[in-house]
């Protein structure tokens, strides 16, 4: 990319830093996988109404639970049976509820993993927990992780992008931090809702000056940074400037192509869809082809998913909006050969109860209040045991009963499938050696091919 990327690895490399901090790095063991995408259904999807069928619900419906109701943040009542009709689907019969029937197709490539845990009924830490793998302190994301292990395969598009239509989800960009690794491993967001390439990517073209002239300007500052570094320790924070203003610059070409759909044909944008979900997953599919590492799709800007009322006719809505595109990344991945080696995660931060959430009178609200106890995430693709059901809640949906799966133990899984022992990839910070899983993790062998 000119003298001003010689002269950036120069510099780099005299700062001990080798050529490049997103260089391709190999894993701990060949990994299944080498991408993820990540479905995010922020706000709390109810699991008791998409995988995981409670028949009970409906034998004790309106009547209080023969089992003691856990502490929830509201109030709630009875049984709520779920408004949703379960189907087994495929050659592992499955059942899935009407919410998800082009998922439910695909069900012989999914693991449902049933018995999910977090610690708090709380978006904010759940949030935290489920992205960075604390609850409390600011850690680095997956992505991030994922990123300072293996680095990527383009130079000139990030190496770990969060798309979220409308806005940021509750946390903002906190969700897809870099911590305390080197700012450059931080998620790059992009907001989907629009479909101009400049407003999907901020600045992406400089209407002032040529390419030409933008490389010599890059060149020049290349040369005033080695200067300022060299009489002075290493500074993380300038390295990741630097890099990035490589990366804008490099993207400007690169970015344009990945991100125009006109280029796929009428039956690929048919099979996605035309809105905004449709739109936002073929472009994520597009990015992986092009060799960026990790994804994360969110469902919409605050918390969409959070239905305290009305959970009938809201998850229906915001179901219809990503069952298609879903289902469809999922059998395009999977002709293109593709899914063998990309890990497809869908779920959101936790679960909600199988009671019924009451208002400040004691009537129903036809809702349901958040469940950190239990709820179910799904994988397919990249290592995973397609047509599996692994663990599962009680017999009314409220806790994990059935070999209970921490966060911990999803993230040490995501890992392992993308080659990387979880307690030997490390950063020292602090005076020690931290990780994603903290000194917890175990992978879950029984969804593994």
């Amino acid at each position: 990319m000119g003298m001003g990327s010689v002269g950036l690895e120069t510099l780099l490399a005299e700062q001990g830093q080798g050529l490049n901090p997103l260089a391709w790095r190999s894993p701990h063991f060949p990994g299944k996988a080498k991408r993820v995408v990540h479905f995010f259904l922020n706000g709390g999807p109810s699991h008791v109404d998409s995988f995981d069928p409670k028949p009970m619900l409906a034998k004790f419906a309106g009547q209080p639970l023969p089992i003691e109701n856990l502490r929830t943040e509201r109030k709630t009542g009875a049984a709520f049976p779920s408004p949703f009709a379960f189907q087994r689907y495929g050659e592992s019969g499955i059942e899935v509820s009407s919410l998800f029937p082009k998922i439910g197709e695909c069900i012989d490539d999914i693991a449902v993993i049933r018995s999910m845990q977090a610690e708090l009924p709380n978006h904010e830490p759940s949030l935290m927990l489920m992205n960075c793998g604390d609850a409390v302190l600011s850690r680095p994301s997956v992505g991030s992780w994922v990123t300072y292990g293996l680095g990527t395969e383009n130079q000139n598009l990030p190496a770990f992008i969060s798309m979220c239509p409308g806005g940021y989800p509750i946390k903002d960009a906190q969700n897809w931090q870099s911590g305390f690794l080197p700012g450059i491993y931080q998620g790059t967001f992009i907001d989907s809702q629009h479909t101009r390439i400049e407003a999907l990517i901020e600045n992406i073209r400089n209407r002032s000056t040529t390419r030409q002239k933008q490389r010599a300007q890059l060149d020049f500052l290349t040369e005033l940074n080695a200067e300022h570094r060299r009489d002075r320790v290493s500074d993380p924070q300038l390295d990741a400037r630097i890099q990035t203003f490589e990366l804008a610059y490099r993207m400007q070409m690169e970015a344009s192509d990945a991100f125009d759909l006109s280029a796929e044909p009428d039956h690929i944008r048919d099979l996605y869809g035309r809105e905004t979900h449709g739109r936002q997953t073929l472009i994520a599919r597009r990015l992986l082809e092009r060799g960026v590492r990790y994804i994360q799709l969110w469902h919409g800007k605050g918390q969409p998913w959070d239905h305290h009322e009305n959970i009938a006719e809201n998850h229906a809505k915001l179901a219809r909006e990503i069952d298609q595109p879903v289902a469809a990344l999922l059998r395009d991945l999977k002709q293109r050969g593709m899914l063998d080696d990309t890990l497809v995660i869908f779920g959101g931060e936790f679960g909600r109860t199988p009671t019924v959430e009451l208002n400040n009178a004691g009537s129903s609200k036809n809702g349901r209040d958040h469940n950190p106890y239990g709820f179910s995430v799904w994988m397919a693709g990249g290592g995973i045991r397609g047509g599996t059901v692994y663990g599962s809640t009680d017999e009314f949906g409220f806790q994990a009963e059935k070999n209970p799966v921490t966060v911990h133990d999803l993230h040490a899984t995501i890992l392992h499938l993308l080659g990387f022992d979880h307690e030997n990839l490390t950063h020292r910070y602090a005076g020690r050696d931290f990780r994603l899983t903290d000194v917890y993790g175990k992978v879950i062998r029984g969804i593994l091919a």
